[in-house]
């Protein structure tokens, strides 16, 4: 049975890519092929691929060092019944981060796992990021469905600048504009918390309030700063709108 029309399945894996900071990771046991799976924590890549931070001394990270099939399964943990919550079972290979593009991954790893910082410089440890070849979307019943990349990842063309200042951008949110962010969280049914932004890509930017996460999507991928400054402004705007809740003192618009 096909979905229906008005279930956005590529949205529901964008926001699981996003937002779940934890999964099962499966590899395959090496030398013997036996199916292997362990619990990992996460962090996305810019076009929503996974980012590990993983040891050499792991038995994961061994196997996908010999044979780089992975499999990676996220799920909504919602209260009750897990098997009525989404999940998404992504298909693909481990790819080593190296050279210069280490630096980048490690910080906006860092921004979702500030705990982190004291084993990531471990030489032992290494950050992978998944190159997925497929998903599989499991919503409930009449909503399975298979997906290509092309169809879940963000687009990075002409996002070059945007990226490479994605810092300063989150510094400045979290510096800043605070309120909005609790704004953001509450338009989004987060709950009260210390909510700040710890990643900005063409297609959204991703809060956190210690374990809880959120994703505030833009209505259009945004490729420059000044359209990145309006899509906050205008999300900041719906928000006020929507909730009507907090003192316009207590929040600011983006600038």
């Amino acid at each position: 049975m096909q979905p229906t029309a008005d279930f956005d399945a590529p949205a529901l894996v964008r926001s699981l890519l996003r937002r779940r900071r934890q999964g099962a990771l499966a590899t395959l046991t090496a030398p013997s092929g036996a199916p292997y799976c362990s619990l990992v924590n996460l962090a996305s890549h810019w076009d929503g691929s996974p980012i590990l931070l993983i040891s050499k001394l792991a038995r994961h990270t061994r196997n996908l060092l010999a044979d780089p099939r992975v499999s990676l399964m996220l799920d909504e943990r919602t209260a009750g019944d897990p098997l009525e919550g989404a999940r998404i079972t992504l298909s693909g290979t481990a790819e080593p981060i190296a050279g210069d593009a280490v630096a980048a991954i490690k910080r906006r790893y860092l921004n979702v796992h500030p705990g982190a910082a004291g084993y990531a410089e471990f030489t032992d440890f290494s950050f992978f990021v998944i190159r997925s070849s497929s998903v599989h979307l499991v919503a409930g019943f009449g909503r399975i469905i298979d997906l290509r990349p092309e169809q879940f990842l963000t687009d990075l063309t002409d996002t070059h600048a945007l990226i490479a200042d994605e810092q300063s951008v989150i510094d400045h949110m979290n510096d800043e504009h605070l309120g909005t962010m609790k704004l953001y969280a509450e338009l989004l049914g987060g709950a009260p918390g210390d909510w700040r932004c710890t990643g900005c890509d063409p297609d959204g930017i991703d809060l956190q309030a210690g374990a809880d996460t959120l994703r505030l999507s833009f209505p259009q991928r945004v490729t420059t700063f000044a359209a990145l400054r309006k899509a906050l402004q205008d999300s900041a705007d719906r928000a006020r709108a929507t909730v009507g809740k907090l003192d316009s003192s207590q929040t600011t618009r983006p600038e």
